[in-house]
């Protein structure tokens, strides 16, 4: 059944039973992971000689769950995530509906790195429309990203010139599809998140950055409909699930 949704001064025809999930979600002791450490861990509960597993004799199954919101799983991080007495990501994304545009790059290779620069973005915005909330899928793109462990894989990463570039064309909500939009070994500057967040000038608040999802092939690159949704976290990243509805 199709929904007539207003965002901002555009109303936006969309068929809300078909959603396109483009989270990786936490499990057990499997899935993605990044930044050294053990996967995430859902376990029953013990307490004493309770535990918490109707399989072993418990009237409810009563897990809980270890994880780090940066390693495991699709995640979105406030200003916070590099920045003291910043806000929490439960704080700053209080709408959850945005125009956003979907597009495929492949990163150039400089030696060792591979990476997304001002050139190569121009270049796959060109017949695009630049929303508020951009999603961008780097090819090769595999099930694997899904289970990949990307601890010392030197992923591909933006370079400040390429955030800038974004900054510049006002694109508040950043996802993609890596652990970090920084490149994984940089001494500790974070050019690329500081950059988003313009940390030494006015700072965007109000900006939000998505990490680890996942966009099948299947899924055409253009402009959706993005609801962007987080756990309840005072923190500076929360677990999160986007979803992308086509619209008329």
């Amino acid at each position: 059944m199709k929904t007539k949704i207003e965002i901002g001064k555009d109303v936006l025809t969309v068929d809300l039973s078909k959603p396109i999930d483009i989270s990786i979600p936490i499990r057990n002791n499997e899935g993605v992971n990044a930044w050294y450490v053990d996967h995430s861990k859902i376990e029953p509960q013990q307490l004493g000689d309770w535990v918490g597993s109707t399989e072993k004799g418990a009237a409810v199954n009563f897990n809980q769950i270890q994880f780090n919101p940066h390693s495991h799983g699709t995640h979105t991080e406030s200003i916070g995530h590099i920045l003291s007495n910043a806000p929490s990501i439960n704080k700053v994304l209080n709408q959850y509906f945005f125009r956003a545009s979907l597009i495929t790059i492949t990163p150039i290779q400089e030696g060792e790195d591979f990476k997304i620069t001002k050139e190569v973005l121009k270049k796959a915005l060109v017949d695009t429309v630049i929303h508020e909330a951009l999603i961008i899928r780097l090819t090769p793109n595999t099930e694997n990203k899904k289970a990949v462990d990307y601890s010392n894989t030197n992923w591909p990463y933006f370079t400040k010139e390429a955030i800038q570039f974004l900054v510049d064309h006002n694109v508040i909500h950043l996802l993609v599809d890596t652990p970090s939009i920084d490149k994984e070994k940089d001494g500790g500057k974070l050019e690329a998140h500081h950059t988003f967040w313009q940390t030494d000038r006015k700072r965007r608040i109000e900006a939000t950055i998505t990490e680890l999802v996942f966009i099948a092939d299947a899924v055409e690159d253009g402009g959706y409909l993005l609801n962007l949704q987080v756990a309840a976290f005072e923190n500076n990243a929360a677990p999160s699930r986007p979803i992308l509805f086509k619209f008329d």
